[in-house]
């Protein structure tokens, strides 16, 4: 019996966890679940946990190399939304409360006293209103809120790091004389002007052309991390990156669980999501080399119908990367990843460790038993940290 929990124990360590930080808190995710826990503004930690449907046990399909890729990068998508809205209602709900709280002090310095009496304790009581549940309509606007969220995201993300260097680029290729210039009439107004500029592109070199399209990509992304990390919430979020990356380690080396094994360890990990978003412009940089239409609008078509390629080829190298006896080669292609976690993780505290540390608990609470052990390590999917 001994041995039997002993195998299970270390079976339990090999489950690849990942996460995501929210406001206030921290979004664990093991193999078979995964949970979301805040601290509230009085100290409290409020969580939630729900085991994940098995994609990859009804499509099988969804277990090949690349196409795995894909498949977790949605339903990271879905869960990090969740686990947003989780937080933000948490927030909400704490910004409430000391609504509720200053009006009730300031009711108390103008109270009106009962006719008849000189107690000034003797006070009018106040009512007290009970709000009714949410309604299956919030509820459904919610979740349409939810699907709204994830195209806008993924619309800006298109505009930002597809849209946007692929027009730079060729401009600035025009105007450096390294592509062919557009042939405009003496009268051209505007617009004209501009169109003519954008909408072909004829470089002298295409591989430049990719190679300076990837390098503006990247100029935008670091730049965007750079100035979001001097907000006070954006960089509470990431000292709560912080945590989740050294509890996560804390994990993987089969230490327990508590505050002061998990404050010595590493704030960056290799399976980040930063790290997977740098290897996606890596990846792009080469696989965008092959794609050359003189028509903007095709380049842009092209482009957007390669991401999922991108993405999962990009899954399969952070995945590989990882893993100790992977090559020189995929380490290097992570460092740019580890180097800009410097930015989007901070050091966190006793407390913001803690949130971490009861977010991992409670999702490795949902893993299967003993006697399920087997079938987890099938199929043994990996998480974004």
């Amino acid at each position: 019996m001994k041995k039997s929990l002993s195998l299970f124990f270390s079976m339990q360590r090999d489950l690849i966890v990942g996460g995501q930080a929210v406001m206030e808190g921290v979004m664990m995710r093991t193999p078979s679940a995964y949970a979301i826990a805040c601290r509230k503004k009085d100290g409290t930690i409020i969580h939630t946990a729900e085991k994940l449907p098995k994609w990859s046990d009804k499509h099988k399909w969804l277990n090949l190399p690349v196409l795995r890729g894909g498949a977790t990068l949605i339903q990271s998508m879905a869960l990090g939304v969740k686990a947003l809205n989780f937080s933000a209602r948490i927030y909400e709900e704490d910004l409430e409360a000391e609504k509720a709280l200053a009006k009730s002090k300031a009711a108390q310095t103008q109270a009106v006293y009962a006719e008849g009496t000189a107690d000034e304790n003797f006070t009018k009581a106040p009512a007290k209103v009970t709000m009714p549940e949410a309604s299956k309509a919030k509820k459904s606007s919610q979740s349409a809120s939810a699907v709204g969220s994830i195209i806008f995201a993924l619309a800006f993300n298109v505009l930002l790091f597809v849209v946007a260097p692929l027009i730079l680029t060729n401009v600035l290729f025009i105007v450096l004389g390294w592509a062919q210039a557009p042939v405009l009439a003496t009268d051209a107004g505007f617009w004209q002007t501009v169109k003519a500029y954008v909408w072909e592109i004829k470089p002298d070199s295409w591989v430049a052309f990719n190679l300076i399209d990837g390098i503006v990509r990247m100029i935008f992304f670091i730049t965007m991390i750079f100035s979001m990390s001097y907000q006070r919430d954006i960089r509470r979020v990431f000292e709560y990156h912080g945590a989740e990356h050294k509890t996560v380690f804390n994990w993987e080396k089969g230490l327990d669980l508590t505050i002061d094994n998990a404050r010595v360890q590493k704030r960056q990990h290799p399976r980040c999501g930063t790290s997977f978003l740098m290897v996606v412009m890596i990846v792009a940089i080469v696989l965008f080399s092959v794609i050359k239409f003189d028509a903007m609008w095709m380049n842009l078509v092209v482009r957007i119908a390669l991401m999922p390629l991108v993405a999962g080829l990009s899954y399969e190298i952070i995945r590989y990367a990882a893993k100790k006896e992977s090559g020189a080669i995929f380490k290097f292609m992570t460092l740019p990843g580890i180097w800009l976690q410097n930015i989007t993780t901070q050091e966190p505290d006793g407390d913001q460790l803690e949130v971490a540390i009861v977010s991992l608990k409670e999702s490795l609470k949902l893993e299967p038993s003993e006697g399920e052990t087997a079938h987890v390590f099938e199929r043994k999917p990996e998480a974004a940290v």
